[in-house]
């Protein structure tokens, strides 16, 4: 009896204990909501998880641009200057891309100015008088002493200017130009530097994303290699957003799985300038017209406001749809359980239409799903709090105010009051349904927006990194025909800088909608089918054919987006490789310089240290889909029905 008495007690102490833990638990789990269960992917429950091979025509290197390497050091005597003209100081208006772009333009000409280079502002963070105060306006994105250090051989940057000049630019004493975007060495030389000279200041206001032409004359080709020094190695941003992004990419790739980076490039300026606005619906085709409205009146637009978005869309002026771009990686045969990381501060059309490309690959995530809010706002910094722009109810009355004022009010009888009415709510008076639905005239930007759009480039700043840093990357707009920089074509000119044998997929969009408008029977027959055709143009895109195309449209808009032969050198086993030049006789691919050779046996190291053996998924290179070689077997899978023959296509070992 007291055996069993001894063991109900013992039970009772074990179920108390058990419920203690458990509360415990519970409160941990609940204080750190948020934290660690927001970043988790939650892969397990929809695929195969799992270290599997990757096979190389999804993932692996390109062995026709193994041989080369990233060089933007000078290759001729640069010394620095030993004296210089004056100051010049920029404000620089735009988006990261702009932000990006016009940096490296602008330490371009301090250098042929032969000037010091004052920090520029970006004016999307001066503006927005509500974010953090440990960041100035260059600090909130990257790291100013790097960018002194890292260019002091090459531009002398200071801070701010002196202080007497300082006072002397708040009574605006000092002369300012705006140049245009395709300004030339010869603008700068015959009409900047007669004014700079005589005040020894000049400001710069830069507004379309470049203050120098893209393509300089050969005898400037330092000046070349500088902007990469410049893009690639001296704007390095600030250690959060690093920090933020190395692990963005760890959780990414933490199960031994590589990732593809997706940037959709729809961004309403872009939908509106090239007259995009039919491919939405309902008040996201308003909000178009209305952006394209404000361009024709400004001048930035040269065309009617209403144009036909379909034969746009088929000439490849508009962005490729998300559905569209779920397609073609199922054409080129990834499977539904890849990992696609969405990259961009704003999407168009929000996340409805992502619908269609979430269905056809479960793991599609965005940095608000891979990080937890605390690492967001962390990033952000300490904000004081802003008054919200929304409209607020006035507060209730005490019973006591009610009748006080029921006995001040006026001679009885009193008619009775209207009655309340309709209630309005938050989704009415936020953002886009607030001014729409009752004028045609949008709202100016209130602080609470200021301070999105300067949120909106750490956003953009993060999701570069993690771009960059991809296994793979497709973009859904680039080569735009704006002349503005844009995002998707200075991430594929990183890459291709960086790790130029990396996949990066350089679609031609109107080639691309001819596809997808293409009825001709043999589009669905093998060996010739629409699988195949799609399949073989992305291959085609991300291998020195799609390069060369690429930089044909994207170099003379914007040199970041091709950085060759300028800021690149070759190893000596590439001796056959055929150069490429443009219409007018300047080089594209093939004429880079051999590398030193401290590099070579830095190289050959490397490669000795990894040259392990792979797995035979890796053997080769891009597969070049010969319809001859593959009739019979295209033939014997005539006859199965859809689904198996997407399984054939996607790779059964990943």
């Amino acid at each position: 009896m007291l055996l069993k008495s001894k063991f109900k007690l013992a039970t009772a102490i074990g179920i108390v204990l058990s419920m203690l833990s458990l509360l415990v638990h519970l409160f941990l789990a609940n204080y750190s909501a948020g934290g660690i269960t927001r970043y988790s992917l939650h892969m397990d429950d929809v695929l195969p998880f799992g270290p599997r091979p990757r096979p190389r025509r999804l993932w692996g290197s390109l062995s026709t641009l193994d041989h080369l390497h990233p060089y933007a050091k000078p290759r001729k005597i640069y010394p620095a200057p030993d004296y210089h003209n004056g100051f010049i100081y920029a404000k620089i208006y735009g988006g990261f891309e702009k932000i990006q772009s016009s940096i490296c333009d602008l330490v371009a000409v301090a250098r042929l100015l032969n000037a010091t280079l004052v920090i520029p502002e970006i004016q999307a963070t001066t503006r927005a008088k509500g974010i953090s105060s440990k960041f100035k306006s260059f600090s909130y994105l990257y790291d100013e002493d790097h960018f002194i250090s890292t260019l002091s051989s090459d531009v002398a940057i200071v801070r701010g200017l002196p202080k007497d000049l300082r006072e002397a630019r708040k009574k605006i004493k000092f002369p300012t130009v705006s140049p245009k975007n395709s300004a030339t060495p010869e603008y700068y030389v015959t009409e900047v530097l007669p004014k700079f000279s005589k005040s020894k200041v000049i400001g710069i206001i830069i507004n379309g994303g470049k203050c120098l032409q893209s393509i300089l004359p050969a005898t400037l080709e330092e000046f070349q290699r500088l902007r990469c020094r410049v893009a690639f190695h001296a704007l390095k941003f600030r250690p959060e957003i690093r920090a933020l992004g190395n692990q963005i990419v760890s959780r990414l790739r933490v199960s031994g799985r590589p990732y593809l980076a997706y940037h959709p490039g729809l961004l309403r300026d872009t939908l509106a300038f090239h007259g995009c606005a039919e491919l939405f619906q309902d008040i996201h085709t308003e909000l178009i017209q209305y952006r394209r409205n404000q361009m024709i009146k400004r001048g930035t637009v040269k065309e009617q406001l209403s144009v036909d978005s379909v034969s746009r869309k088929i000439n490849g002026s508009c962005p490729l749809m998300p559905e569209e771009v779920g397609l073609l990686l199922q054409a080129l045969g990834y499977p539904s359980t890849t990992i696609i990381y969405l990259a961009g501060s704003e999407t168009f059309g929000g996340q409805r239409i992502l619908i269609p490309l979430r269905a056809m690959y479960a793991n599609l995530v965005d940095r608000t799903s891979v990080c937890s809010q605390r690492e967001l706002s962390d990033l952000v910094g300490p904000e004081a709090p802003l008054a919200s722009d929304m409209a607020h109810p006035p507060p209730p009355k005490s019973e006591k105010e009610l009748i006080d004022e029921w006995k001040r009010a006026g001679p009885r009888p009193r008619p009775l009051p209207p009655p309340p009415a309709r209630p309005y709510y938050a989704h009415e008076k936020a953002g886009w349904y607030g001014w729409i639905g009752e004028n045609d005239t949008e709202p100016d930007p209130s602080p609470v927006e200021f301070r999105r759009q300067a949120h909106r480039l750490l956003w953009d700043a993060l999701d570069y990194f993690v771009s960059v840093e991809a296994d793979a990357f497709f973009p859904g707009f680039h080569n735009d025909g704006s002349g503005w920089p844009d995002y998707s074509s200075l991430i594929m000119g990183h890459r291709l800088y960086q790790t130029p044998s990396g996949i990066t997929y350089r679609p031609d969009r109107k080639t691309i909608s001819a596809l997808f408008e293409n009825v001709s029977d043999h589009r669905y027959h093998p060996p010739r089918n629409w699988t195949l055709a799609a399949r073989q143009h992305l291959n085609n895109s991300a291998s020195v054919e799609g390069i060369v195309k690429s930089a044909m449209l994207s170099k003379p808009v914007s040199f970041l987006a091709h950085p060759l032969p300028e800021c690149s050198c070759r190893t000596p086993k590439s001796s056959g490789v055929q150069s490429t030049k443009d219409s007018h006789g300047r080089l594209l691919f093939g004429g880079e310089e051999e590398c030193p050779d401290w590099m070579v046996r830095s190289l050959a190291m490397v490669s000795t240290k990894n040259n392990e053996p792979q797995n035979e998924d890796y053997d080769g290179d891009l597969p070049e889909d010969d319809s001859s070689q593959d009739t019979q077997q295209e033939s014997d899978r005539s006859d199965m029905n859809k689904s198996s023959e997407q399984d054939e296509e996607m790779d059964p070992d990943d």
